[in-house]
């Protein structure tokens, strides 16, 4: 069992001990007293610090009031995610799983161990309503690990109440500033804790290397900063999508909003720009991970492409005048995506949790270390890349101006879905050309990404149809009027015919405006 916690806190350091007198901040009737609190706490981490590299804190923490497992993820400055698990002697497995992106096989370890006494102050106002809690923590700090030192400091900590006014933290930060309190140089204490106990060298002399957030080795740069070949966009772009699925793993389990949808389209562009540029990395490498993102793509697909489609016949039906909805559809409706989506939950995350998904991410790290480049990788971005983005827009008008050839039906619904996905691909093959191309990509972009809303909507229409027909002939069979279904199946019909109608221009226009 698990709770989950939003901190919206500041903390500050002052040369002074104690707690400045907070009774002259703006709103605060009154400050009350809580004691002093013993909180011991022990933070883990990999071998190679995996977890703080991605700001990502794990504590098993005894003594206050909330003593137990906490995992603390970033969402903005100065606001933290805390997921809680009771205490126990060994991680508990939900957490376990929110790092196991990260983790994986490495294994986690106490790296350090922060003791603190912490005198709290609550700030409350005339009504007895709480606002926020002030707190000054006398803290020792001793790492775990290699040489074990050791550090002191007193830190301020005002977190503010649960659906309390961000705004207060201000006034509080002005008293504070006023009483000679300064924001302090540390996300957290256990960041502070590292960098102040760390050996500033090996033993061998050589400066330790600060870990890229996924454990691994940053892209290589000119001395200017940039990237320099078409090699080096390309493989930018790579791990940026490589670095959304693994961050985005513990959203996708927590059910956190557009997680999935988030996490599937990374998948996705990491696909296609493995297929966009074959000059540019070699396939025989390349196409295996691609099956296996083209797998991963799917497994999350299962709940995402359910919960669209309900999403879309929900809104049509609300869109019908009452006298219109002739039996129960709604319901009808509703127990279709219940049974749509019955399992997939704990289906995807036994996938998650999987030998093979795991594997994926172990070798699309190897991928992106030791990539597998072709003599094109080294040339320059205008020419090399401009090829492989005109190359897919190429395809793009052929399969359009191929489609609409045919006559409405089957053919010409697939022909146009297969003129979405190439136009998805042409669209992140100048994403990813775009810091190198600059303006004329970024049109193609934008003009791939409405060309491809339009497509996306006849293919939605086609899908929607389908499901239609299958809801009638249940009604149907039940004894219930097929009316509504027949209704909503003919407005689907006529969304699909004005897409095919306007594709024609939407075409004209994107040539037009793009010369890449």
């Amino acid at each position: 069992m698990t709770e989950t916690k939003r901190e919206v806190e500041r903390k500050y350091e002052s040369d002074d001990d104690g707690l400045p007198d907070l009774t002259g901040v703006a709103g605060v009737a009154a400050v009350l007293d809580k004691g002093v609190t013993e909180l011991d706490a022990t933070y883990y981490d990999t071998a190679d610090a995996r977890l703080s590299a991605a700001s990502l804190t794990l504590r098993r923490r005894t003594g206050g009031s909330d003593a137990g497992w906490h995992l603390k993820f970033p969402v903005a400055p100065g606001v933290r995610d805390e997921i809680r698990a009771p205490l126990s002697d060994t991680l508990p497995r939900a957490l376990a799983g929110l790092v196991r992106s990260r983790v994986r096989d490495a294994g986690l370890a106490p790296v350090v161990r922060l003791r603190s006494a912490r005198d709290v102050r609550e700030l409350v106002d005339a009504e007895g309503r709480l606002l926020a809690e002030v707190s000054a923590d006398a803290v020792r700090a001793d790492r775990l690990t290699g040489d074990g030192g050791s550090a002191r400091w007193t830190e301020i900590e005002v977190e503010l109440a649960d659906d309390g006014d961000p705004d207060f933290l201000d006034e509080v930060e002005e008293r504070l500033r006023a009483a000679g309190v300064r924001p302090s140089g540390s996300a957290s204490k256990l960041a502070r804790a590292l960098a102040e106990t760390e050996p500033r060298r090996k033993k061998d002399g050589k400066p330790r290397r600060k870990p890229q957030a996924g454990g691994r080795r940053a892209p290589q740069k000119t001395a200017s900063g940039a990237t320099a070949t078409a090699g080096d966009h390309v493989l930018a772009y790579l791990r940026t999508q490589r670095d959304a699925i693994v961050a985005l793993d513990p959203a996708v389990r927590r059910e956190l909003p557009d997680s999935v949808h988030g996490m599937r389209v990374a998948t996705r562009r990491m696909r296609s720009a493995f297929r966009s540029y074959i000059k540019v990395l070699d396939r025989t490498v390349t196409d295996p991970a691609g099956e296996e993102l083209k797998w991963l793509a799917g497994e999350l697909g299962v709940d995402r492409d359910q919960e669209v489609l309900t999403d879309r016949l929900t809104a049509a039906l609300d869109a019908l005048p009452r006298p219109l909805v002739v039996g129960p559809v709604r319901k009808r409706l509703r127990t279709w995506a219940r049974a749509g989506s019955n399992g997939s939950r704990r289906r995807l995350i036994a996938v998650l949790d999987g030998a093979r998904y795991l594997t994926l991410l172990d070798t699309l790290d190897r991928l992106l270390d030791e990539p597998p480049l072709l003599p094109a990788a080294a040339g320059t971005p205008e020419k090399v890349l401009a090829k492989a983005v005109r190359k897919d827009l190429a395809r793009v008008a052929t399969l359009v101006q191929e489609a609409l050839a045919q006559p409405p039906g089957t053919g010409r619904d697939l022909a146009l879905h297969e003129a979405r996905k190439k136009a998805k691909r042409t669209r992140y093959c100048a994403e990813t050309a775009a810091p190198a191309l600059g303006g004329p990509a970024a049109d193609l972009v934008r003009h791939m990404k409405s060309l491809q809303g339009l497509l996306g909507d006849h293919q939605d229409s086609v899908m929607a149809r389908e499901a239609l027909r299958g809801l009638a002939a249940q009604a149907h069979a039940a004894g219930e009027s097929a009316f509504t279904y027949g209704l909503l199946h003919g407005r689907e019909e006529r969304r699909a015919e004005l897409a095919e109608a306007a594709l024609p221009q939407a075409w004209e226009t994107t040539g037009a405006a793009t010369a890449v």
